[in-house]
């Protein structure tokens, strides 16, 4: 389902602030990417195998611009591809927000992640990812995040992006939410690997960030002032989606004890990060909507 009007000319205003956000020197057109990504981010959950038992996620919304007609575009929700794999059944529900006044509400909202047992979503081939195609009540408060703020590897390199520089992370850790209203919880870590580039052949990198159950499919992303890079220091603010939670790190102890051979998992309290170019591959992998 396509946005209406007034979702069509929010969309456009800030497909456009965001283009201009990276490099803009002016506070006052830069939008406020924590903001934006808390308005954008939800908790997902679905039913596990096992009695009474729930699988939680994290998803983020993003606004796709139609090939058909570049004024319309659609909600597609993104997320770690095991989030969806590991729920069982056709439905999830997903924790929606209203605003009323000067507060939020909780909005639990059933959607289908599966036809007849079919996913209705898009894997990427590759990587940890999925997209799909979301129709949304008109009375949710979601900020669409603009692919324009999807990290590609010129931007990468353009704006010095490198191991240590600091990353802020969305998720719900164990499915905790940060207030009654359930907004997710912000956190923060560094890039702790190299090299980043190029990301179709890397593919992730490692970001020192405690990864619990919920916070699968997280979005990533870097907002910087007066950012040092092109050999200068340059004013203004830089930012953008880096890319996603996909698992926690971890390796397998290997303990012998006589005969018989004992494995021992270790976590590392570190992150696997899923690059924002393969979620840009990910949307063009999509098939048309219904009603284009």
């Amino acid at each position: 389902m396509a946005f209406s009007m007034k979702r069509i000319f929010f969309f456009t205003v800030l497909f456009l602030l965001t283009l201009t956000a990276i490099t803009s020197s002016a506070a006052e057109d830069v939008p406020d990417i924590n903001t934006v990504f808390m308005r954008s981010t939800f908790k997902l959950e679905g039913k596990a195998t096992g009695h009474n038992t729930f699988n939680v996620g994290t998803v983020f919304i993003l606004a796709k611009p139609s090939a058909a007609d570049p004024r319309k575009a659609y909600f597609v929700l993104v997320t770690a591809g095991h989030v969806l794999k590991n729920m069982v059944g056709d439905e999830a529900v997903l924790f929606l927000r209203r605003k009323i006044g000067d507060s939020y509400q909780k909005i639990p909202f059933p959607i289908k992640i599966r036809k007849n047992g079919r996913p209705i979503w898009t894997d990427h081939p590759e990587a940890d990812i999925a997209v799909m195609y979301i129709k949304l009540p008109v009375e949710a408060d979601v900020i669409p995040v603009a692919t324009a703020l999807l990290a590609t590897d010129e931007m990468l390199k353009q704006f010095a992006v490198h191991p240590g520089d600091r990353l802020s992370c969305l998720g719900f850790p164990q499915g905790i939410e940060a207030n009654e209203a359930g907004f997710p919880i912000l956190r923060s870590g560094q890039i702790a690997s190299y090299p980043l580039l190029p990301t179709k052949s890397v593919k992730a990198f490692v970001f020192d960030f405690n990864v619990f159950e919920g916070n699968s499919g997280g979005p990533v992303y870097l907002s910087d002032s007066n950012r040092i890079y092109g050999g200068t220091t340059n004013m203004g603010t830089v930012q953008f989606l880096v890319g996603l939670v996909s698992e926690q790190a971890s390796f397998n102890q290997e303990i012998k004890m006589g005969k018989k051979k004992l494995t021992l998992p270790h976590q590392l309290g570190l992150a696997i990060v899923i690059h924002a170019a393969l979620i840009r591959e990910a949307l063009d992998l999509m098939p048309p909507p219904e009603d284009e």
